[in-house]
């Protein structure tokens, strides 16, 4: 059977926005309590106190009521200074992004660029620290999700501390999927939010901003308030004597609570390996199948999300379109300078389970086969049976 465009997909194994998990959606339906009323005030602190704990940071995080976008742009407002010179790291669209914001409010905005496919060298960015030490902020992004590649954030927090400059991350589609943290980058802002790995609909922003970071914000004349994207308006909003900026979105903090239960009762580690794992089994399908992944090396490809580039000659639009008709699979397109080259395949929260890499390695080689590349289907599958198997007898 084919699906009419219109039909919504049966299964979406995208880069988000995900599927949310059950425990989300029937949280979503519970009642909308006045923001006022000491029962929900009560129940905001509790749950940021959660966003806490399930992040490591060290101090009250923000609950922004946007998704991540929002935060990202408010983390460039609210942290560059007009007499910050800062070195934004791109090594993919998003990454590259960033820069258009920070361009906004510094004095200078230095880039290291790499090709699309790799990633940042932390060596590299120490030396550049060292022969430019007026960098005040470092910018990068964890996991450049239209490319399917991980910096080594940890390692360029490391190098950022060493030249006392300030790291501002991006870990939207990465926190809560791998073992990634504030603390362990070392991170002024670090800006993630739940509707990547923790499995909710796209709507809210987590923030953790160091004690660094505050003072660094906090003497910041022009960093925002009473907007939108001002993160002092929302400093203190967590405690439940304090009042709320503007309404918060009260049904999307129930759905929070939801996730946060559900991730810290299976555990993080537990989390972050079934993340992994349903990345494997996706990717010794793809190269089984004779198609190659889009990162140059498999170390830095992305646990949550799997980027295969397209045999020559192949665009990916219509490959899409093909697994979504065929199949009712919907994945995701590349983004700008990756629009065409690349199909990704999420492995976020719910579909973080090795049985939908089988499927995806199932409906991209279909979709392939059927727009006129060369692929052995059968073998994509057995292969990546064999590393679930494999998985399993360990």
């Amino acid at each position: 059977m084919r699906y009419p465009e219109t039909k919504s997909p049966v299964f979406t194994l995208t880069a988000g926005p995900v599927d949310a998990y059950p425990e989300v959606l029937r949280a979503l339906g519970k009642t909308v309590l006045y923001d006022y009323d000491p029962a929900f005030q009560a129940f905001f602190e509790n749950v940021t106190m959660k966003v806490q704990r399930a992040l490591g940071c060290d101090l009250p995080p923000l609950i922004l009521q946007g998704e991540p976008v929002l935060a990202l742009e408010g983390a460039a407002a609210s942290l560059i200074a007009k007499e910050d010179v800062v070195v934004n790291l791109a090594s993919g669209v998003y990454g590259k992004g960033f820069g258009y914001w920070a361009k906004r409010y510094a004095k200078r905005v230095e880039e290291i660029e790499v090709a699309y496919d790799t990633a940042i060298d932390p060596d590299q960015v120490r030396s550049f620290l060292k022969e430019n030490p007026e960098v005040s902020v470092v910018c990068v992004c964890h996991h450049d999700t239209p490319s399917g590649t991980i910096n080594d954030i940890d390692a360029i927090g490391a190098v950022a501390a060493e030249a006392g400059a300030l790291l501002l991350v991006d870990a939207v589609s990465s926190w809560a999927g791998m073992p990634t943290s504030p603390s362990s980058s070392q991170a002024a802002v670090y800006v993630t939010g739940p509707n990547k790995c923790l499995g909710c609909p796209p709507s809210l922003s987590l923030v953790a901003v160091s004690e660094q970071g505050w003072a660094k914000i906090e003497g910041n004349p022009d960093a925002p308030f009473a907007s939108m994207l001002s993160f002092t308006d929302w400093k203190n909003a967590w405690k439940k004597t304090e009042p709320f900026p503007f309404t918060p979105s009260v049904a999307e903090i129930n759905g929070l609570d939801a996730a946060l239960d559900r991730y810290l009762e299976e555990g993080p580690e537990a989390v972050w390996e079934r993340h992994a794992l349903t990345a494997t089994v996706c990717r010794e399908g793809i190269k089984a199948m004779g198609v190659d992944l889009w990162p140059a090396s498999e170390d830095i490809a992305s646990p949550t999300a799997t980027a295969v580039r397209m045999p020559d000659g192949i665009d990916a639009g219509p490959v899409l379109a093909e697994a979504r008709a065929r199949y009712g699979v919907s994945m995701s397109a590349g983004r700008a300078e990756t629009l065409g080259k690349l199909i990704r395949i999420g492995h976020m929260g719910p579909t973080a389970q090795p049985a939908y890499a089988l499927l995806a390695v199932s409906a991209l080689g279909g979709a392939l086969k059927a727009s006129g590349a060369t692929v052995d289907v059968a073998a994509g599958l057995a292969a990546a049976q064999a590393a679930w198997d494999a998985a399993i007898d360990d």
